[in-house]
C-alpha cells in the first residue's frame, strides 16, 4: 500500500497570510478562457491494486500553481467525504506539464495525466493502475427554499441587500450586507470562487459569510489545502473544520447552516453564546460548535439578531440562491 504513497510524499501547500487581494495575479471567472492548466486541475478517483491481487480505493486531487506547476495530494479510501481515511494522513508532490502531459516523479513510480486521466505507471514504464477525474456537486446545489423561508437572492435582484450588485450572468457580487436581520435561523447559500493559479493563501479567492454581521465563516479556493480555520469552511481564527470539503474553482460549492443566535438577559448582558452546524457541500464540517465572540471585520457588538454580510476582500466570488429559515 505505501508504495503508492510516496507519488504524493511532498511538503504541503504553504498557506501565505497574504493581506488585501493583489489585482495584478491572473484571475479567471469561467472556464472557458483559464486555459489548459485548469483543464488538468481537479479530483481523480479509482481504485488501484496494493498486493495480492487487492485493491484500495484513491482519491487525488490536483491544484494548478501556474505557469504549468501543480501539486497532486493523494487520499487513501477516497475523496474527502468519500472515503478518506484521515488517520493515514495525505501525500503530497509537485509535478510540471511536459509536452501536454502533467508528470509528477517518484522514485519507483510516476503518475501522469492526460485528457481527464491520472496514470501510475513504474520507471519502467509498466502500468499500475488509473484514477479519472471527477465532478463532484453538493447534494444541496440548487435547493428550493421552503414555504415561509425569506428569499434573500435568487438571481432576479439584489435589491434584499444593502449594496447589493449582480453579475452580468445573474450571480450577487461581494460586499452587501441584507437589509433583513435574523436571530436563530437556517441558511442556505452558494458561493464560486475564481481560479487564481498564482495566488496563495488568503489572496487565493477570498470572501466570508457572516452569520449576524458578526461570524466569519471564511470563503476560499482552499481546494486541497489542509483545511485551518483561515480556510474555506473555517470559523475564522477560531475552528478548523472537520474535514476540507472545498470544490476546485469555479465549482458552484454549498453552506447549509443551522444557526443559533446568542441569548442575552433583561440588562442585555450575554448568558449564552452564539451555536452552529455547517455542512459545506453537503458534508457536517462543524457539529453544534460553540461561538466564542465576534469575528474580526464584523460589527462591534454582539446581539440577538443580525444582518447577512458577504465580505468584499477584493476576490470576485460571487454567490447565488440565498435563502432564510427563521427558528420559532
Amino acid at each position: 500500500m505505501r508504495r503508492f504513497c510516496f507519488v504524493f510524499a511532498a511538503l504541503l501547500l504553504p498557506v501565505s497570510m497574504c493581506g488585501a487581494a493583489d489585482t495584478s495575479l491572473p484571475t479567471y471567472t469561467d472556464a472557458a478562457s483559464a486555459g489548459p492548466d485548469f483543464v488538468v486541475q481537479g479530483e481523480y478517483a479509482g481504485e488501484v491494486p496494493i498486493a495480492d491481487g487487492e485493491k484500495r480505493k484513491l482519491g487525488v486531487q490536483v491544484i494548478a500553481l501556474g505557469d504549468g506547476k501543480f501539486r497532486a495530494v493523494g487520499y487513501h479510501g477516497g475523496l474527502p467525504g468519500e472515503g478518506w481515511q484521515k488517520s493515514d494522513g495525505k501525500h503530497s508532490v509537485d509535478g510540471k506539464s511536459e509536452n501536454g502531459v502533467a508528470v509528477f516523479k517518484g522514485e519507483e513510480l510516476q503518475a501522469r495525466i492526460k485528457d481527464g486521466v491520472l496514470s501510475i505507471v513504474r520507471a519502467s514504464g509498466e502500468a499500475v493502475g488509473q484514477l479519472h477525474k471527477v465532478e463532484r456537486k453538493s447534494p444541496t446545489l440548487g435547493a428550493k427554499p421552503p414555504v415561509g423561508a425569506a428569499v434573500l437572492f435568487d438571481g432576479t435582484s439584489a435589491d434584499k441587500f444593502e449594496g447589493g450588485k449582480m453579475t452580468p450572468m445573474g450571480w450577487l457580487e461581494v460586499g452587501p450586507r441584507s437589509k433583513q436581520s435574523f436571530g436563530s435561523c437556517q441558511l442556505h447559500i452558494e458561493f464560486r470562487t475564481p481560479f487564481m493559479p498564482t495566488a496563495e493563501g488568503q489572496a487565493r479567492g477570498n470572501s466570508g459569510v457572516y452569520l449576524q454581521e458578526s461570524y466569519e465563516f471564511q470563503v476560499l479556493d482552499s481546494f486541497g489545502l489542509e483545511g485551518k480555520n483561515n480556510e474555506c469552511g473555517g470559523l475564522y481564527s477560531v475552528a478548523d473544520p472537520k474535514v476540507n470539503m472545498c470544490f476546485p474553482p469555479l465549482s458552484w460549492q454549498t453552506y447549509d447552516f443551522d444557526f443559533t443566535a446568542p441569548k442575552f438577559d433583561a440588562d442585555g448582558k450575554k448568558v449564552a453564546n452564539a451555536r452552529v452546524t455547517l455542512r459545506h457541500n453537503g458534508v457536517v464540517i462543524h457539529d453544534d460548535l460553540e461561538i466564542p465572540g465576534l469575528s474580526p471585520a464584523g460589527r462591534p457588538n454582539e446581539a440577538a439578531t443580525g444582518p447577512l454580510m458577504l465580505q468584499n476582500h477584493g476576490n470576485p466570488v460571487v454567490y447565488r440562491n440565498i435563502w432564510v429559515v427563521e427558528k420559532k
